[in-house]
């Protein structure tokens, strides 16, 4: 069961409804080791003085901003406590708009409110009364000590809570050379136009999020499953050399395993291999081994 951030209220106007802030995404990143070429020891980052070259524990490590180049005013940590908001574990609505007046450039991350306890009534009272009115809330909320401008809307049972970027966080477009103009300007021809929106209609869908896949980290989780079963590990100079565990090349299926049971979980549903897919693949690969052999013919440029 995943922890909430915090437990606090949700209010707006004299309705004030206990929630829990829960984590609305999960990061599934590889993360990788840097190791020293030369002997395959691990790169160990330190806290170096750029003045005397000599390391610097944390206790004497402070706080300070750059207020020009080289000059420098300390920030205490009393400085910054003063500063954070006293509307802590709080979700404080200050008014309501229309679900669609929010560009998505203002979307940056997702949480979930769920309930408190005994506080379904509010807590589906607000949902169902935004979905009628088409509405969403916006307000503010303090994560741990930093405040964020916020917006409540629904979704199915839940009530998420997606951190907004301030108008001060987004770069202009009018910023960039951007082409201005309608489509005479450019010489667009209706033909064109109505081939593209054939295009587009044939292409279109229902949104499946569940259908769209992260192809590059599964890609690479199979090259270092390879690698592990092939003992192709580097060990630094001097250690002994151990036989793998039974499962350490299984823990990537295990995990993709885990992610096809959340997946069904949520009613998503895991693409499955064809027969005709199948059959096709030795095939393929023939067919790839044979053109390697050959010299690749000089591509056609329109």
């Amino acid at each position: 069961m995943a922890r909430p951030i915090w437990t606090g209220t949700l209010s707006f106007g004299l309705l004030n409804i206990p929630v829990k802030l829960m984590t609305g995404e999960r990061r599934v990143d590889l993360h990788f080791r840097m190791l020293d070429s030369r002997d395959k020891a691990p790169i160990r980052y330190e806290r170096v003085n750029a003045e005397t070259g000599e390391e610097v524990p944390w206790k004497e490590i402070v706080k300070a901003f750059e207020y020009d180049k080289g000059s420098y005013v300390v920030i205490e940590e009393a400085d910054i406590a003063a500063a954070a908001p006293d509307h802590k574990e709080t979700v404080d609505i200050d008014g309501f708009v229309d679900a669609g007046a929010i560009g998505p450039e203002f979307y940056e991350k997702p949480y979930v409110l769920e309930p408190g306890k005994k506080a379904e009534k509010g807590y589906v009272l607000l949902r169902e009364v935004l979905r009628r009115t088409g509405k969403i809330g916006i307000g503010r909320v303090v994560i741990r000590t930093r405040e964020y401008l916020a917006a409540v809307m629904p979704k199915g049972d839940a009530l998420l809570l997606m951190i907004l970027r301030f108008s001060q966080e987004l770069v202009d477009p009018e910023d960039y050379k951007l082409p201005q103009g309608k489509l005479e300007k450019w010489k667009i021809s209706s033909r064109e136009v109505a081939m593209a929106e054939e295009l587009i209609k044939s292409m279109s869908s229902d949104w499946k999020p569940e259908s769209y896949k992260d192809d590059f980290r599964q890609r690479l989780h199979k090259v270092i499953e390879q690698r592990v079963k092939a003992k192709k590990v580097v060990r630094r100079k001097g250690e002994p050399e151990e036989s793998l565990p039974e499962n350490a090349a299984t823990n990537v299926i295990d995990f993709a395993e885990l992610l096809k049971r959340s997946l069904e979980k949520k009613g998503g549903k895991a693409p499955a291999k064809t027969a005709k897919a199948t059959k096709a693949a030795p095939a393929k690969k023939a067919a790839a081994k044979k053109r390697a052999t050959r010299r690749p013919a000089r591509k056609k440029t329109a």
